[in-house]
């Protein structure tokens, strides 16, 4: 069964759905109910927000922070059962094309040392290791620096949407 997948802004009425998916993604340092209604709050000045809807389920959501030519990737999970069904590079895919929008130069994230799939989809799109954070995470595991840097012009135009 191939069901359509689609991507909308998230919003607050969507937390419970986006808290589920968090805790069973990220069980040793999941975000709390508090920091994801922040995040939102800072939307959409600082931050752009999206879930991905499947058959009216959301089945993942992605965050990206922008200020000023620099943006992170702040989070990208799929429930378990979609993972490797291209949602999540559907929401990078999204999340780059914003930061476009924001005329952002440069992409910044982490991803676990211990997450190969993720680390894959990353360097699929063009993010280039930068470094290492040890002990990044609240369990103990190394969290792998990448950058992807976008094309702009110098008057901080945006490049051409992928």
């Amino acid at each position: 069964m191939n069901l359509v997948v689609s991507l909308r802004q998230m919003e607050e009425n969507d937390l419970a759905a986006v808290l589920a998916i968090e805790r069973a993604t990220f069980p040793f340092d999941a975000w709390s109910e508090g920091m994801l209604r922040g995040e939102l709050h800072d939307q959409p000045r600082t931050r752009h927000y999206i879930v991905a809807v499947e058959d009216g389920e959301i089945v993942g959501y992605a965050g990206l922070a922008a200020a000023g030519d620099q943006a992170d990737v702040q989070t990208i999970a799929v429930t378990s059962g979609r993972q490797r069904a291209g949602i999540g590079s559907a929401m990078l895919r999204e999340l780059l094309t914003e930061a476009e929008r924001r005329a952002v130069t440069a992409v910044f994230l982490e991803v676990r040392a211990d997450n190969p799939a993720a680390q894959a989809m990353y360097e699929r799109f063009g993010f280039e290791r930068i470094g290492l954070r040890s002990r990044y995470y609240d369990d103990g595991t190394d969290a792998i620096m990448m950058v992807l840097t976008l094309p702009g012009d110098a008057a901080g135009e945006p490049g051409p949407a992928r």
